[in-house]
């Protein structure tokens, strides 16, 4: 099975790591900034210069980019990878996009013979690192259970969410509140600190116990140093709450808080923070100035 793995950003490039060091050697790769793949060649990666060309060698194409219109332009546009994937090919979309996106890809691809996954992951870049990631799984039995050496390269868990679609449908969900409980802890812990409560007393009440998200825990060490270096990129988490917004919309589910907390997250990009952690939306909601952000 030869495997072509398309966008090497900060999730993609270790997925693909993992994928060449536990399944084969001779990975296929692209990515549009060329650097990004030198560690992955020096392994014995072969890297092609457009979408194109790293498909027209697979059976399998992997993709793990930003956005919908990032993945539709790599797939179906100039110099795209559908134009050349053999018919029968596998298509594995790890890509964090909305559900109807992913059904719409689904319908162009097999419109072409080519069978379809959507398999977002949750997880930041420490278990991506260490293949630890939860595949979320969207497409047929079948194809999933074809593609399961791959997730299990890349993650500890695989769930077999449904049919295309019902990955990033439950990918949608699991965003939304880790979004939300971001932006209320952040909220919380800064009128604690203005009503004069003392900092590590707070923290240590609030992280770990039960009113307060796990995952708030790996994100202590942010709020004290009031550094945030990137897990997962601020301005993403943004993106992630508009394709939930389209999606609520899509289905006719209200979400009225949901719009408070996407506009914390424009706010915060607007700020200057979005090329850093997620995190930093606790030092928008503190109020303070932000140095060397603009």
């Amino acid at each position: 099975m030869n495997i072509a793995f398309i966008g090497l950003g900060l999730m993609g490039s270790r997925m693909a790591a993992n994928i060449q060091s536990r399944l084969q050697k001779d990975l296929i790769v692209y990515n549009r900034t060329r650097e990004k793949a030198d560690g992955l060649v020096a392994a014995g990666a072969r890297f092609r210069e457009t979408p194109e060309a790293a498909a027209a060698e697979a059976d399998v194409v992997i993709t793990m980019l930003a956005s919908p219109d990032v993945v539709a332009r790599v797939s179906s546009g100039e110099q795209g990878f559908l134009g050349t994937l053999k018919e029968g090919a596998l298509w594995i979309d790890c890509s964090t996009v909305n559900p109807s996106f992913s059904r719409t890809m689904d319908a162009f691809a097999r419109g072409r013979g080519i069978r379809f996954i959507d398999a977002p992951v949750a997880g930041t870049t420490t278990p991506a690192e260490s293949g630890e990631l939860i595949v979320l799984a969207g497409g047929s039995e079948a194809d999933v259970a074809e593609a399961q050496p791959i997730f299990d390269a890349v993650g500890r868990k695989t769930i077999h969410v449904g049919e295309v679609g019902k990955g990033t449908s439950l990918k949608m969900v699991i965003n939304y509140m880790l979004a939300h409980a971001l932006a209320g802890f952040s909220e919380a812990a800064n009128l604690g600190e203005r009503l004069g409560i003392d900092r590590d007393l707070m923290f240590d009440t609030l992280i770990g116990g039960p009113m307060t998200a796990p995952f708030l825990s790996g994100k202590r060490e942010n709020f004290e140093k009031r550094e945030y270096p990137v897990q997962f990129p601020l301005e993403l988490a943004h993106k992630d709450l508009h394709l939930i917004a389209q999606t609520a919309y899509e289905a006719g589910v209200p979400m009225p808080s949901g719009a408070s907390v996407k506009e914390v997250y424009a706010m915060a990009t607007r700020a200057g923070l979005g090329k850093e952690d997620v995190s930093a939306v606790f030092e928008l909601l503190a109020g303070r100035d932000l140095p060397g952000r603009d």
